[in-house]
């Protein structure tokens, strides 16, 4: 998931990989201490010796560490890699709270959002291959694809697909896929036509994942194999990016895997259970380890160059310069907004915008491409500095971008900034803080404005019914022994009971307590008492935006006449 200036929302896991920028961003002073543990001394692999990292970076250890317990990350993984070589590639704290395993370089974490770079670099191989254009119409490959709007639909390039230009919303149509369905891949992408669009075609940024479901579909189509076989053969395998997998269906057991982690009702750290995108791979499907993306870091950094020479002895290539160049350069500019603490004004950028698949911004005079990953119980970022030929990877398995930013930031001012030590630990936990009384102050105001003697207009049994949004589907309420209970027909884990709040609306508390996504749910009546229409908000702002409950217009599904009821 990216990342927006503005947003407050800061300990949320996918938000954190779409709005990476001030939840990796801040800028607190502060020197690390004396004793700190060094980094292990440069050592050969394949006869290459390992760089000595810069003398800023001799305390990164400790530094990990700092951020891991500063913001209760049970395992990172970061890997550095300069011209070429890599400078570290190393495991910091454990796979999953209270086993032994140890986090090291080959350990798999999910990396979310930062699969969408391995979308965009295989549709433009398809476009050198002679299979595709990158200004195609997406319906001149998928012609029964449909958007809400006509014009956008025959307008809709595939090209598009990767810029979150489209005029959808932020994180529209999430809930087709995640938390999993049962709705298919082309199931999703076929509902687009009733998601609503809220703004210009190609005038506005607004992160999705949706049409990287349409990407997927794209490339299969293309290349006449499924996502992951084209991923593996036509990526994997010539960067040698051998650990790496598509989704969790391809890890086995006994294999070198991180646990994911997240806060019970925002509280207690719990491990999560493996989570597969099989219906969005596109989006957010890889597993990867550090030491597979030092590999596609290079390969990025040397312009699609593989280190393989080929049978005339030229270096082979991933993707040639000018793919590159087309995934590099900006299609979507980003509005820049003020930091949420002042110590996060050093990483405001002179410009910020999207490309294909990368966010593209700038930090003291140097271009960065990178992008964040956000999923249930992990986060992450890649961030490249190609005027350096330098590149950061970290990934955690807690639901911290903040930890994911303090370290990468350290490590951007290692060789940017290498005269000033800037400890953005504590700047984030600042960050995080803040972030945290705002979501308490929402909730006092939502408390103070409660009218507690406010009771429903019917009685329970009233509100129970079936329930249907054109482009999600059924949502179930029950009356089970006096109490409601409402169910997302197509999502196994929105399972919940509804309390009431005040009048006609109720809140609903998921069962699965490590969602962090409980949403207020409000019953329109008509002038005869009968519910018109149903509506969703999350209650609190720290929920992940993939929770886009705001959009669904539910509306009650009449019940069946028995025979004895029919009209004459």
């Amino acid at each position: 998931m990216p990342q927006r200036f503005h947003s407050p929302r800061l300990p949320s896991a996918r938000l954190a990989a779409c709005c990476a920028l001030f939840v990796v961003a801040t800028g607190a002073w502060a020197q690390a201490p004396a004793a700190a543990k060094r980094l292990p001394p440069p050592v050969s692999i394949h006869d290459i010796v390992r760089p000595l990292p810069p003398a800023q970076l001799q305390d990164l250890a400790a530094y990990v560490d700092s951020a891991r317990k500063t913001f209760d990350v049970p395992g990172i993984a970061v890997a550095i890699v300069k011209d070429g070589r890599v400078v570290m590639e190393q495991g910091f704290g454990l796979r999953e709270i209270g086993k032994p395993d140890k986090v090291d370089a080959h350990t798999l974490f999910a990396i979310a959002s930062n699969t969408k770079a391995f979308t965009a670099a295989s549709l433009q191989q398809l476009a050198e291959a002679g299979k595709l254009k990158m200004d195609d119409r997406v319906i001149d490959h998928l012609p029964w694809f449909r958007m809400s709007d006509p014009y956008v639909t025959h307008e809709m390039r595939i090209r598009d697909l990767l810029a979150h230009r489209s005029g959808l919303s932020l994180g529209a149509g999430d809930l087709l896929y995640w938390p999993p369905t049962s709705y298919t891949t082309k199931e999703v992408v076929e509902r687009l036509r009733h998601v609503p669009i809220k703004n210009g075609f190609r005038s506005h940024y607004a992160y999705d994942n949706i049409l990287f479901a349409v990407a997927t579909l794209v490339i299969e189509q293309a290349s006449g194999q499924s996502y992951a076989d084209y991923v593996r053969e036509h990526i994997f395998q010539p960067v040698g990016m051998d650990e790496s997998r598509i989704d969790k269906t391809y890890l086995k057991p006994g294999m070198d895997v991180a646990m994911g982690h997240a806060r019970l009702d925002f509280k207690q750290l719990k491990p999560v259970p493996p989570m597969a995108w099989l219906n969005d791979p596109g989006a957010g499907g890889i597993y990867a380890s550090v030491h597979d993306l030092a590999k596609w870091m290079n390969v990025q950094l040397a312009g699609g160059a593989l280190p393989t020479l080929g049978k005339d002895g030229k270096p082979q290539r991933l993707f040639s310069a000018d793919s590159q160049q087309q995934m590099w350069s900006m299609l979507t500019p980003i509005p820049i907004g003020k930091p949420p603490i002042p110590e996060l004004a050093p990483l405001v950028p002179d410009f910020y915008g999207y490309g294909e698949g990368w966010f593209l911004s700038d930090y003291r005079g140097q271009r960065l491409v990178w992008h964040t990953g956000g999923w249930p119980g992990m986060v992450s970022r890649v961030t490249l500095v190609p005027g350096l030929h330098l590149g950061v990877v970290v990934l955690t398995n807690a639901e911290s971008g903040a930890a994911f930013n303090a370290v990468t930031w350290r490590v951007l001012d290692a060789y940017l900034n290498p005269e000033r030590k800037t400890d953005w630990v504590v700047v984030y936990d600042k960050a995080v803080k803040h972030a945290e009384a705002n979501a308490d102050e929402s909730q006092a105001r939502h408390e103070a404005a409660r009218d507690k003697h406010g009771k429903p207009s019917l009685p329970l049994a009233k509100y129970a019914g079936t329930y249907r949004d054109p482009w999600y589907g059924d949502v179930v309420i029950s009356d089970e022994h006096g109490k409601l209970r409402l169910r997302f027909s197509k999502t196994a884990q929105l399972i919940g009971t509804m309390t009431p709040w005040q009048h006609d609306s109720f809140v609903v508390r998921w069962d699965d307590r490590a969602l962090n996504a409980d949403a207020f749910v409000d019953f329109s009546l008509d002038m005869d008492g009968h519910i018109r229409e149903v509506r969703m908000q999350p209650v609190s702002p720290m929920t992940d935006f993939s929770f886009d409950f705001q959009d669904l217009r539910l509306v009650p599904v009449p019940t069946p006449k028995t025979p004895g009821e029919q009209d004459d």
